[in-house]
């Protein structure tokens, strides 16, 4: 029998800003005399920062393809003062673009990315940020199996991939929260919550458009799947906020113009009571379970439909919240795993491998390359970090879980960014089970938010690439949600065109 044991799958079963964003003359009114002169010096020290920062910067401004090869630059701005980023030139993956690698680093955090420049125009093209979930799964499993320039699938090594979405657009992966694939600490410590991570993404964010000043004011977009699709929605809400503060202090704020959720976990309350209709009905393929089992699914389901909102929603306890996640999840995932289907795209099976993932056994192989010396070294992977690559960091995973950070549904984000005019997609392949189209759709039309009634009111209806139907549709005043038909849980991989066609027309702002 198929253990799942992926961190994705055991969460289901389990289930500040560097700065005050207060005005400084309005600290100032609050201080006695002693505290205000004190203040006041230190205004004096940040406003003489800014001046040093410009005049440095107006000094030392270069084109982001300029930078070394062999040794990282390191840029930081002074509304950040503990963060600083690092970034170098490593020609890999794709030779046709230039492509860059570096850290965030932070009081003894350093967060891995990677960034590749559009195909098509760099200088005009779109920034989208991608991550994967986990939580604490590194975004190298996008870049090398999913929407990355080249694709990492067998023992030989990256391949040009065609449909990457750099080809459109200049694309980061980052490997967060820190403790993910190549992130790591100079201490003991993990991050347990969306919202601290939030701010080490808010921060790096502003410190490369600013210090790379042929992006500031492009469009950008933050985008991910699986947990990615419950912590995206407190980034791109801490990117928002913060650029009021950016406003204040004359610094060009960040053009946030979407968020884009493929297969996201961003209400587990909603989705663990969809599995019964992904596992007993044809919603998406022939019912995978016996009968007798999904009628006993079906008694549960009802039960749960009760106590989800009881312990959850309508008075949220915490131990009451988990116990009763895990008493309605795990028989649904107990009954998936009897008949041995691949949780991410249950059209699969999956089977004991002991050289690598059961389910997606190719995994292993750009786990390998990334283990590789002179990759990492080409790729500038710290020398203090010796341990070796893991696709997913459990330690995190057990910190997020131990917050119960996924307990708390982050679709009031979503409603507060699409009253705020940010574009919102939610994109799900229609064999996943684990973040299932079915859900999805669910908490998309239960969001309170004043465009609700008119996106429930639209019908959904089908949408094509090349004439072929791809999936069906819905979309009102800014949030569009959109199937693909015949993917699992990784779009990109299992439907590479249909993905970069979505893509495409998303940031074209064009109708599916």
């Amino acid at each position: 029998m198929v253990k799942l044991v992926n961190p994705l799958f055991s969460l289901i079963l389990a289930l500040a800003l560097a700065l005050s964003n207060v005005p400084f003359q309005g600290v100032l009114a609050s201080l006695s005399p002693d505290q205000h002169h004190h203040a006041a010096a230190e205004g004096t020290n940040v406003l003489q920062s800014f001046l040093t920062y410009n005049t440095t910067l107006e000094s030392s401004i270069r084109p982001l393809n300029e930078l070394s090869e062999s040794q990282f630059t390191s840029f930081s701005h002074p509304l950040f003062p503990r963060y600083s980023v690092r970034v170098k030139k490593s020609k890999f993956c794709d030779a046709t673009v230039n492509s860059y690698t570096g850290y965030v680093d932070f009081q003894g955090r350093h967060m891995f990315f990677y960034f590749f420049e559009s195909r098509r125009d760099p200088d005009a093209d779109d920034v989208i940020l991608w991550t994967n979930g986990g939580p604490g799964c590194s975004s190298s499993l996008g870049l090398f199996m999913e929407l990355g320039p080249c694709r990492i699938l067998d023992e030989h090594g990256p391949k040009f991939h065609p449909e990457s979405w750099n080809s459109n657009a200049n694309v980061f992966f980052i490997d967060q929260p820190v403790g993910a694939g190549f992130s790591y600490f100079d201490f003991e410590h993990t991050i347990a919550t969306s919202e601290e991570a939030a701010r080490d993404i808010a921060a790096f964010i502003v410190i490369f458009f600013e210090n790379f000043p042929e992006f500031k004011g492009r469009a950008f977009h933050m985008a991910g799947e699986s947990y990615g699709g419950h912590v995206l929605p407190n980034f791109a809400s801490h990117v928002y906020d913060q650029n009021a503060r950016l406003l204040q202090e004359e610094v060009t704020p960040i053009n946030l113009v979407s968020v884009m959720m493929g297969d996201g976990l961003t209400d587990v309350l909603t989705m663990t009571t969809s599995y019964y209709d992904m596992q007993c009905t044809p919603t998406s393929i022939a019912p995978i379970n016996d009968v007798q089992t999904c009628v006993r699914l079906k008694q549960l389901r009802r039960r749960c439909q009760k106590w989800i909102p009881q312990a959850c929603v309508e008075h949220f306890d915490a131990m009451e919240c988990s116990t009763v996640i895990n008493q309605c999840g795990f028989p649904f995932a107990e009954a998936l795993n009897a008949v041995n289907k691949n949780p991410w795209d249950i059209s699969k099976d999956c089977y004991d491998d002991p050289t690598g993932d059961s389910c997606y056994p190719e995994i292993k192989h750009h786990i390998e390359y990334l283990n590789r010396p002179n990759v990492r070294q080409a790729i500038g992977v710290d020398p203090t970090f010796t341990a070796n690559f893991s696709l997913c960091n459990e330690d995190v995973l057990d910190a997020f879980h131990a917050s119960l950070d996924s307990l708390h549904s982050t679709q009031d984000y979503v409603a507060a960014l699409l009253e705020r005019g940010v574009r919102v997609l939610v994109y799900v392949g229609t064999y996943d089970w684990l973040c299932n189209w079915i859900g999805n759709e669910r908490w998309t039309k239960e969001m309170k938010w004043s465009g609700q009634k008119d996106f429930v009111d639209q019908e959904l209806r089908d949408w094509f690439v090349d004439g072929r139907r791809s999936g069906i549709t819905r979309s009102a005043r800014g949030l569009t949600f959109a199937t693909v038909e015949g993917a699992g849980h990784m779009v990109p991989y299992d439907k590479p065109k249909e993905a970069l066609e979505l893509m495409k027309r998303w940031l074209r702002d064009d109708k599916l």
